[in-house]
């Protein structure tokens, strides 16, 4: 483990929280940023604060490294807009070949406020739950992106910046797994309980894998995951 600090980019989903997990096992002091860009619903940053509080609660290995949580305004993603994650557009597949899910920026964004926050707060490693292997396209969640952002950064801030993405090579079954290794049980079940990856924000429809309405892309995934880690 290193004595350096880590600030994971926390949105409180699924994939943010298992790369929660995998930080504070590698750094004694890991603080958290979410971020507000104006998105349609409110239910991810509301679930930051359940999964905190459930990890400080459940963990005790955990909680005495878990530090600060921030939350940045980034709303000029609202003002952009044109996204089915920020206006009321139907989730398809657009013209582009990208999903209209897609918010053009949103990572590089989240990276650079997070890199500029880690600034001021003396913390130089980043950790973000971006992955190319299983996910909807989004060219701002490739390796090569990430790696050209962490050296644009580096440079920008004077200073190495490093962007840990944990779940950039694996599957959701594997990013279920991993979060067992993890945290075993207890932090499967404080994400099927308390997380929420659904694009629409769902918290009334409750399935094995956890709350969402089981149609978007995001829920699709994260079902199916589920099932291939299950064994079914």
């Amino acid at each position: 483990m290193t004595e350096n600090g880590a600030l994971v980019l926390f949105s409180g989903g699924q994939d943010s929280t298992t790369c929660l997990a995998w930080a504070l096992t590698q750094f004694s002091r890991v603080e958290t940023v979410g971020f507000d860009y104006g998105q349609r619903h409110r239910a991810e940053l509301e679930a930051r604060g359940r999964v905190l509080a459930a990890i400080r609660a459940r963990f005790p290995q955990w909680s005495s490294r878990l530090g600060e949580d921030h939350e940045l305004f980034l709303d000029v993603l609202k003002q952009i807009g044109g996204s089915a994650l920020t206006d009321d557009v139907k989730i398809t597949m657009g013209k582009d070949g990208l999903p209209t899910t897609f918010v053009p920026g949103r990572n590089v964004l989240f990276l650079a406020a997070a890199a500029a926050l880690g600034y001021r707060r003396g913390v130089a490693d980043l950790v973000g739950g971006m992955c190319e292997t299983d996910y909807s396209g989004y060219p701002d969640c490739r390796g090569r992106t990430i790696s050209a952002v962490a050296e644009a950064l580096t440079l920008a801030l004077a200073r190495p910046v490093t962007i840990h993405t944990p779940l950039m090579a694996i599957d959701k079954a594997a990013t279920w797994a991993l979060a067992e290794r993890l945290g075993g049980a207890a932090l499967v079940d404080v994400i099927r309980e308390e997380t929420v990856t659904c694009y629409q924000g769902d918290r009334t429809h409750r399935h094995a894998w956890g709350y969402g309405c089981g149609v978007c892309p995001a829920c699709d995934l994260r079902a199916k995951g589920y099932r291939k880690y299950r064994g079914g």
